[in-house]
């Protein structure tokens, strides 16, 4: 019996069993040409990246120019409104993915690497069946039509696709469905918006609070005094991570890597060995108030740890320990400063790939420095933000996670 196991109460009778082609006239791809990664004036034409198809969603500022007359008529497949864009050529994770234009961004054309489908509004809603393309079940399909023979390419066929199986309702199910799942997505929106505008806000306040335009005052309403320049490593021993390539076991303690610092999530952890960790515990420990900062590759991400901690790290870290009493949220906020950033990257090893950061040249980048107290107060204003900032990722997470179990119940 082909129905879903969540469904609305007015509807009833199975769905009918077709093949994509039955609801779809055309899949049409655009061209190649040559354009400039910038982005286009309203009034200039442009051609959209395969980058343009996110996570199911539609970015309309993935786009380049395109300036010269010659390149400008050998355009080919105008992006529509309340279209479906696939990407037909991609890495085998990104292969099939699909994502719905609601309204299309004018002088926009396809690349030779995105289809456009074009569906039969008599018999389908696109908003539905972009749903449908873009769950788990239906990418799943997709994937599985793909062929190459490079592990980092892959290709999927018109009539491969045109030819899919799925299981339609009527066209005033469908629109039910389209409408109470485009409801989550403008959710989603809302909560990105709101992260948007409040990571906006904080940079803005980092700007004006490091550059002394804002200062706050004693608890006795006194003016705090003058700000000292140091060098970090005159406020702080720098220690990179192993070098070794760790040797993973079932259990074990924890080992930190970039990509825990820069995802900001150090829960889903690989584990060495106890008698490895005791070996480097001879050479560095990592406790509670230290800072681990990016020096290879995406350099510049800090996250304090805030936590009581027993891990080890590799050498792509950097570990920043305070010497005295200067509060560590107060130093780590400063590192992610325009200025200290920026000095940073000033630093860094552009010929080396990846590039990199050597712990000296972090220890040469200068910090200005409050009283302890003026210190505590900038620290604890910034954390407050980033808590909020923090609480609208979570919701932002729960939302499409409900959004996925929805798909994944809501199609057959």
């Amino acid at each position: 019996m082909a129905t879903p196991k969540l469904r609305f109460k007015e509807f009833d009778g199975d769905w009918d069993g077709l093949k994509i082609k039955d609801l779809v006239k055309s899949l049409d791809a655009g061209v190649s040409v040559n354009s400039e990664d910038i982005q286009p004036e309203s009034d200039q034409y442009s051609v959209l990246k395969t980058s343009c198809i996110s996570s199911g969603y539609f970015e309309e500022g993935e786009r380049k120019r395109v300036l010269l007359k010659v390149e400008i008529e050998r355009l080919k497949e105008r992006v529509l409104d309340d279209s479906i864009l696939m990407s037909r050529m991609n890495t085998p994770l990104l292969v099939g993915r699909n994502a719905y234009v609601l309204k299309a961004p004018a002088k926009t054309f396809l690349p030779d690497r995105l289809w456009q489908l074009k569906v039969n509004k008599d018999r389908a809603v696109t908003r539905w069946l972009a749903f449908y393309l873009g769950s788990d079940q239906g990418l799943n399909q997709i994937r599985d039509l793909a062929s190459g023979t490079s592990d980092s390419m892959k290709n999927i066929t018109k009539p491969d696709v045109m030819n899919l199986n799925l299981f339609a309702p009527s066209k005033e199910e469908q629109t039910k469905i389209a409408s109470f799942l485009s409801a989550v997505d403008e959710k989603i929106s809302q909560l990105t918006q709101k992260h948007e505008l409040l990571s906006q806000y904080k940079q803005g306040m980092m700007q004006k609070l490091f550059s002394q335009q804002i200062r706050f005052k004693a608890d006795d309403g006194s003016e705090f005094g003058e700000w000292r320049n140091y060098k970090l490593k005159d406020i702080a021993d720098i220690y990179d991570g192993t070098h070794q390539t760790p040797n993973y076991v079932e259990q074990g303690v924890p080992f930190y890597s970039v990509e825990h610092v820069t995802a900001n999530d150090f829960s889903n952890t690989k584990f060495i060995a106890e008698d490895v960790y005791q070996a480097e515990l001879k050479r560095i420990s990592l406790q509670k108030g230290d800072i681990l900062m990016t020096r290879i590759g995406d350099i510049g991400t800090s996250r304090l740890i805030d936590w009581d901690v027993r891990a080890s790290f590799y050498v792509s870290l950097a570990l920043i320990k305070i010497k005295n009493e200067d509060n560590s949220s107060f130093i780590d906020q400063y590192i992610k400063s325009q200025n200290f950033q920026r000095e940073l990257h000033e630093r860094t090893i552009h010929v080396a790939f990846p590039k990199k950061i050597n712990l000296g040249e972090i220890g040469l980048c200068m910090i200005e420095l409050p009283c302890l107290e003026e210190q505590t107060k900038i620290a604890n204003f910034l954390s407050a933000i980033d808590q909020k900032i923090e609480k609208v990722v979570k919701q932002i997470e729960e939302t499409k996670q409900w959004k996925k179990g929805l798909l994944q119940q809501m199609f057959v």
